[in-house]
C-alpha cells in the first residue's frame, strides 16, 4: 500500500508553503497526502496578507474523517494558527502514529504565524507527542529559551527539546552565518550532524514544510529517523539549487526536484 501521510497545517494561496508544499513533497517522494487544514492565508513570496484561521471543531473533524476511512502511515503537524486548534489536534492525535512537528512561529517574510499564548499550548500539548520536533534556530531559542549561537549551544538546545517531551529534535541550521548548513539531528542516544553547502539563494520559501513534510513521508514508507532526514535533506537541498524563480521576494523551491519534469513555454 501507497504511504499516507497526514499534513495538519495553513493553506499558502502562493502555493510554495504551507499543505501547498506538503502534497507536492509527499507526492513526489511517493507517498500519498491527506489534509487537514488550519487556516488560509492570503500570501506570495513578498509577505502573508492576512490569515484567516478555520474553526478548531472543523479542523478536528477533517482530521477524523481522514482517520476513519483513508488511515494515515505518519502525521506532519505544520502551522496550527491558535491555541484552541492546537488542543483539537493534540486531543486527535492517533497513539500509534509518528508525528513529525514543524513549530511554524514565524514565516520567512516576517509575518508572525502563532501568538506567544498558542505557543505555550504547542509546548504542553504537542512537543510530548513528537516523534521528532524540527525548529530552526529562531523557534528553538523561543521553545526552549536558551541561546543558539554556537553547534554547542545547538545541541544543548536540542537536549532540552527532548527534555520537554520530544522523542527526537532537528535542530536546523539554515538561520546560522557558516559557510556551510548544518542541521543536527539530536536523539537520546546521539548527535548526527548532517553537513552541506549553504545555498546562496533568495528561494527559501516554505523550506521548513518541505522539509518536514519529506520526514514524515520517510517515516511513513517505513524509513529510519536518521535516514528519513537524511533523504529529506539531500531533497531539499536539489529543490533549492533547481528552484523555478517564480515572484518578486522570497521564491519558492522546486518540488519536483528529481522528477521528471515538463518543458514550460519560456515567458513572454
Amino acid at each position: 500500500m501507497i504511504a499516507r501521510v497526514l499534513s495538519i497545517a495553513g493553506s499558502d494561496s502562493g502555493g510554495g508553503a504551507g499543505i501547498e508544499a506538503d502534497i507536492k513533497t509527499i507526492s513526489a517522494l511517493g507517498g500519498y497526502g491527506c489534509t487537514a487544514i488550519t487556516a488560509l492565508t492570503a500570501q506570495n513570496t513578498l509577505g502573508v496578507r492576512d490569515v484567516h484561521p478555520i474553526p478548531a471543531p472543523f479542523v478536528a473533524l477533517c482530521m477524523r474523517t481522514v482517520l476513519s476511512d483513508i488511515g494515515v502511515d505518519a502525521i506532519k503537524l505544520g502551522m496550527l494558527t491558535n491555541e484552541a486548534i492546537i488542543r483539537e489536534v493534540a486531543a486527535n492525535l492517533p497513539q500509534d502514529v509518528p508525528v513529525v512537528l514543524d513549530p511554524v512561529m514565524v514565516s520567512t517574510s516576517g509575518a508572525v504565524l502563532l501568538p506567544d499564548g498558542a505557543i505555550d499550548a504547542l509546548i504542553s500539548e504537542l512537543i510530548s507527542k513528537a516523534s521528532v520536533i524540527t525548529p530552526n534556530l529562531p523557534e528553538t531559542s523561543k521553545i526552549t529559551g536558551l541561546p543558539v549561537g554556537t553547534e554547542t549551544e545547538r545541541v544543548a538546545a536540542g537536549r532540552r527539546l527532548l527534555e520537554m517531551g520530544a522523542k527526537a529534535a532537528l535542530v536546523k541550521g539554515g538561520h546560522g552565518e557558516e559557510s556551510a548548513l548544518t542541521d543536527l539531528l539530536i536523539t537520546p542516544e546521539s548527535v548526527i550532524a548532517i553537513t552541506l553547502p549553504r545555498l546562496a539563494s533568495r528561494n527559501t520559501h516554505g523550506t521548513g514544510c518541505t522539509m518536514s513534510s519529506a520526514i514524515a513521508t520517510g517515516l511513513a514508507q517505513g524509513m529510519e529517523l536518521e535516514a528519513a532526514v537524511r533523504r529529506a535533506r539531500a531533497y531539499l537541498q536539489e529543490a533549492i539549487r533547481t528552484a523555478p524563480g517564480i515572484g518578486a521576494g522570497h521564491g519558492p523551491v522546486n518540488h519536483l526536484a528529481g522528477q521528471e519534469q515538463p518543458a514550460w513555454p519560456a515567458a513572454n
